[in-house]
């Protein structure tokens, strides 16, 4: 059983839902990165997903796109990622799943990339333009370390494809809210939750939300029909203050951001 197995497992049991931050590796810096990953977690979050920059990046909109572009011109490595989630993952009661686009892994090759982000304790990892008819011999590389391959489910995806998907995947499935790309909104698309209610009569593994979820509305919304729910572009955008604001209030902002959402999590 890998660590998100373990996690969800766990959760189920307990009649819990997983909230999960999206955080830029590298904006304002690397240093700052492990501090919010601390600060989520301390808060309660149950997992953290870390998006390694990229100069095309797929499906994220501007807020992610700009963070991205501002840890690139300051030249952060993937190698130099690793080191930080390295000295932090140990530290921390979540596990960890890098979010990288396919160039990346197989520019490194696959199976150095995954020894790669194991040995840095890296739970998971999702690649969301690797095609899964593509995807075997990735998974069976993760699975002989216990790493998941988490991947994703958009709301065009073919009903045939989805099942497919479903059953390569491991660890949970990304459900995407939205036709479209990342970012904050104030309305999710009214057939949300009967399209995840479906999906999850179809598979026994567990389901998260990305895409689009920013607000405690959102929570109370997808909560009853999604194992998790993925928060990104609301916490980037307020990591992004940062490179003008004191820090400690910066993360006593993020903090009391994602506490916000446990509390209407707790209770959904």
């Amino acid at each position: 059983m890998s660590t998100i197995d373990e996690l969800f497992t766990n959760l189920r049991a307990a009649g819990r839902k997983a909230l999960m931050p999206f955080i830029t590796a590298g904006d304002p810096d690397l240093e700052f990165t492990a501090r919010v990953l601390a600060e989520v977690v301390g808060r309660g979050c149950h997992l953290c997903e870390v998006g390694i920059p990229y100069s095309d990046p797929i499906a994220d909109g501007p807020v992610i796109q700009a963070s991205y572009t501002r840890a690139l011109e300051k030249h952060v490595r993937l190698e130099q990622i690793l080191e930080m989630l390295g000295g932090v993952i140990p530290k921390l009661t979540a596990p960890v799943v890098t979010m990288a686009s396919y160039a990346i892994i197989s520019r490194r090759d696959e199976e150095q990339y995954v020894d790669a982000v194991a040995k840095a304790g890296v739970a998971g990892i999702i690649a969301p333009d690797l095609p899964v008819e593509e995807s075997a011999p990735l998974a069976k590389i993760c699975a002989k370390r216990d790493i998941s391959l988490i991947q994703l489910v958009t709301p065009t995806t073919p009903r045939e494809r989805t099942l497919r998907i479903a059953e390569t995947s491991t660890g949970f499935l990304y459900y995407v809210s939205v036709t479209g790309i990342t970012g904050e909104r104030k309305e999710l698309p009214a057939e949300l939750v009967d399209n995840v209610a479906w999906l999850r009569e179809q598979t026994a593994l567990p389901i998260c939300i990305g895409f689009g979820i920013s607000d405690p509305e959102h929570v109370r919304m997808l909560a009853p029909v999604a194992d998790g729910l993925i928060v990104g572009s609301a916490i980037v955008r307020r990591i992004a203050a940062a490179a003008d604001e004191p820090r400690e209030a910066v993360l006593k902002n993020i903090g009391n951001y994602v506490s916000t959402l446990l509390s209407e999590l707790s209770v959904a």
